[in-house]
């Protein structure tokens, strides 16, 4: 196909695009063993990290909602993009030049729409730019100093002027060599009657840029009274790239100190996000042209990594919203209270006095006044409260009475009863009215509002989805009868069991016929370690044990019988002759994708969770070298956002105690796989009235419980003994 991606550049960026690296710039991923990582994940909203990361094997995979795949298909799935997409979008990220069969740099050009978008958003950005020193820019360079910002501050933030003229940026772009059609399709243009034209006129403007700062569209602010748009304020139409419910403002500045504070602050403008910044408060953000609202929600919680465990180590992350003290604010202030059961964590709010935002604080009163408007932030539930109440004249018992009513649906929302009844006497303190009263009254919407009555902050409560189906139910059931997870395994496991239930009582293929719900745990957990060994370990398995020990008929669990045969298609040459499984240096990617090409879309969920789920080993035996190799680090337990790592994604060579680890693990399987054959050997024999029968039957028997004694021995007498 004419303008293909040369195999060879593919793999190079797969190579340089370290899977950590790339993932950590959208989730905030925490230590979960030896070369783990976990988070919350960026395609569904869960409040339990599910999300599980294998740098060394370049997998990911979510045991919540089951997508997965290599740093390729996380970008095809975060940017809505095609895999040549993602190559390009990754390519640029790295440096790498790509090179196109039987093309040219036309074909490379023509080859991805988003990625010609992005360069469209990047040349517009720098004309901007180059526009805010001109002669006509001093406009520009004029608000911005009235607001006390520097040259160096405005450079930094990237603002830029957006000439007066219909054709300026149009005709700048053109001798770029980008299309009308691309120009509109990336916002900065529009099609009138009498031809494309400029959308940003004689503004200022400000970058919107992606956590990894690609520019994805632009905000615009008026200046001149004759401007045909009325708003003060425009921004980038929705397209491609550009969706305001999903973008915020600074957030490719103000990512590393919201991940490392597990806090964030959430202005409501481009200066403020600005006066923020330059006072110290550098955790900022905007929403852009619209309020807060679940999308943004659902950003912020991945971010500061807003679960149960992190706020049983860190005593909890924030969120903290600035508002204006008039009617505006106020009104914005209860619309962001709508999303506050969207966060575990403590939500607050920022109000100045005399209604000044962040930016005119910072004018009027210096640095310190911005930093101390956040440290005094109270919590959004005291403001919405409190709000609420003074829009009452309560002098007089009707007036308390109507703020009662008007609050009590409020204080009902919340999670926590402790903190419930905490509202509700301050409250009656304020309003003058019986506890008691209050609290019946709470209780009554608490009960229409079917709010449950938990902790959500304690590190041991049970997540659930709104509405539980019958799978999820059964599948706790079957898990466990009481317990709660209390690590990163923990949870691993039983989400990882709940989802193959869902796909067995689901049926979907006629890969998933055998219920895994009838297979016994013992049994399940030794065949899942074994093939979570030959996808991650397969350098350490011993192949005499592989191929004359096991077969498809060993394994209990009907995936991962279908899993045996396509590993051993995967480790098979063309003309049926066994070539083997990977050896040391081998490709990691290569036999990742050969074991997903022959396993096929039935097998793609059950592969990709087998090559996260932690190995019950220790790699203290590897060099320093091979620790890195396989994404371990001896120094700190989170993956750095902005690590450049230089990983190898080829397999290294397994230490002993791997050998003799997967080695025993495979011989425990052995044995659980005889001894399923013995059991039913036996009822046979008992059931069967032919005396000959019986006799061959118990000599099948016998030599199945030598072969098990002989695995005994050499997993347990011969510890220190080598495998393979």
């Amino acid at each position: 196909m004419t303008g293909m991606i040369k195999h060879e550049d593919v793999e190079r960026v797969r190579q340089a695009a370290d899977l950590a690296d790339v993932v950590s710039r959208t989730v905030q991923l925490k230590r979960a063993g030896t070369g783990e990582y976990m988070g919350l994940c960026p395609f569904h909203d869960e409040k339990t990290p599910s999300f599980a990361v294998r740098p060394a094997l370049g997998v990911w995979h979510c045991f919540g909602c089951g997508l997965g795949g290599d740093v390729f298909a996380f970008v095809e799935r975060r940017d809505g993009v095609g895999f040549a997409d993602a190559v390009e979008i990754l390519a640029d990220q790295y440096g790498i030049t790509l090179h196109y069969e039987k093309g040219t740099e036309g074909h490379r050009r023509q080859g991805s729409q988003r990625s010609r978008l992005l360069q469209v958003n990047e040349e517009t950005q720098n004309f901007f730019t180059q526009h805010l020193m001109s002669k006509e820019g001093l406009a520009a360079r004029q608000e911005i100093g009235r607001r006390n910002f520097t040259k160096a501050q405005a450079e930094y933030f990237g603002v830029g002027y957006a000439p007066r003229g219909w054709n300026n940026l149009t005709n700048y772009l053109a001798s770029k060599g980008f299309t009308q059609k691309e120009m509109i399709d990336a916002g900065v243009a529009r099609q009138g009657s009498r031809g494309v034209y400029d959308y940003f006129r004689g503004r200022v403007t400000w970058p919107i840029r992606d956590a990894s700062g690609r520019t994805l569209g632009f905000g615009a602010r008026k200046l001149y009274d004759d401007d045909t748009i009325e708003a003060k304020y425009i921004n980038t139409p929705d397209t491609q790239l550009y969706h305001k419910e999903q973008v915020l403002y600074g957030l490719d500045l103000a990512r590393k100190t919201i991940i490392a504070k597990h806090s964030i602050v959430i202005v409501e403008g481009y200066t403020d996000v600005m006066a923020m910044h330059c006072a110290g408060v550098t955790n900022a953000v905007a929403t852009c042209g619209t309020a807060f609202g679940f999308e943004h929600a659902k950003i912020v919680r991945r971010l500061i990594s807003d679960d149960n465990a992190l706020g049983a180590l860190t005593g909890g992350s924030s969120v903290i919203f600035t508002f204006d003290g008039d009617a505006a604010g106020q009104k914005a202030a209860l619309h962001a209270f709508r999303f506050d059961s969207a966060f575990l964590t403590q939500t607050y709010v920022a109000v100045a006095h005399d209604n000044l935002d962040p930016c005119d604080l910072r004018l009027k009163e210096g640095d310190a006044a911005v930093q101390n408007l956040i440290q005094t932030a109270r919590p959004l539930f005291t403001f919405v409260v409190d709000t609420t109440m003074s829009h009452f004249d309560t002098r007089f018992e009707t007036g308390r009475v109507s703020a009662m009513e008007a609050v009590a649906p409020i204080v009902a929302r919340i999670r926590d009863l402790s903190m419930m009844d905490a509202y509700v006497r301050r409250v009656a303190q304020k309003l003058s009215i019986s506890p008691d009263t209050v609290r019946a009254e709470v209780r009554r919407f608490r009960r229409s509002l079917r709010v449950r009555d938990e902790n959500p902050y304690l590190p041991d409560r049970r997540e659930r989805s709104r509405q539980e189906s019958p799978i999820e139910t059964a599948a706790d059931a079957r898990i466990t009868a009481a317990a709660q997870p209390k690590t990163v395994h923990d949870i691993i496991d039983r989400t990882y069991l709940r989802r193959l239930i869902e796909l067995d009582v689901n049926n979907r293929s006629q890969e998933w016929r055998s219920p895994r719900y009838r297979v016994p745990d013992s049994i399940f957990l030794a065949e899942q370690l074994v093939m979570a060994c030959v996808l991650q370990l397969p350098t350490a398995v011993d192949e005499t044990l592989w191929t004359q020990q096991l077969t498809a008929q060993s394994f209990s669990t009907a995936s991962f019988a279908r899993l045996f045969d396509a590993i051993n298609r995967a480790a098979t040459n063309e003309d049926g002759t066994w070539k083997g499984l990977p050896k040391p240096g081998d490709s990691i990617p290569q036999w990742y994708h050969a074991v997903h090409r022959e396993g096929g879309i039935a097998l793609s969920e059950t592969i990709d969770a087998l090559c996260v789920l932690p190995l019950p080993f220790n790699l203290d035996e590897r060099s320093a070298a091979d620790r890195r190799a396989i994404g371990v680090s001896d120094q700190s337990d989170h993956a750095h956002p902005d690590a450049q790592s230089t990983h190898d994604l080829r397999f290294p060579t397994p230490t002993d105690r791997e050998k003799t680890d997967v080695g025993n693990a495979m011989r425990k399987m052995v044995d659980v796989s005889l001894g399923i054959r013995v059991t039913s050997l036996q009822k046979m024999m008992r059931q069967t009235t032919d005396e000959q029968q019986k006799i061959n039957l118990l000599q099948e028997i016998t030599n199945l419980k030598k072969q098990r004694e002989q695995l005994s021995h050499e997993a347990f007498d011969g510890q220190e003994t080598v495998v393979g």
